[in-house]
């Protein structure tokens, strides 16, 4: 779970008229993300636009093991035998 400090809760009514200064705490790195609350709850994050990139590159990579994580327990399945190389699959539909 993501705590926020005090600093980094902002009410969205504030934060829409004095969206230029929020904007450029986070883009400065005074603030390292800004929680937007409505009825005090957090509805959105700002972040900076590096912030954001280097979160989608954290995705990408973390996604890319996990596919490649099931390919590898998918070849070692047919290794040991226990699924049936899609060739032999091909292979019977023809019979």
């Amino acid at each position: 779970m993501v705590t926020y400090a005090t600093n980094e809760l902002i009410p969205s009514s504030e934060f829409a008229k004095k969206f230029g200064t929020y904007l450029s705490l986070v883009k400065n790195s005074t603030v390292s993300k800004l929680a937007i609350l409505k009825n005090n709850k957090v509805e959105a994050v700002l972040i900076s636009k590096e912030e954001y990139e280097a979160m989608q590159e954290a995705l990408k990579k973390i996604e890319a093991q996990e596919l490649l994580e099931g390919v590898r327990k998918g070849l070692e399945d047919v290794k040991q035998g226990r699924v049936q190389p899609i060739e032999r699959l091909w292979d019977a539909l023809d019979d």
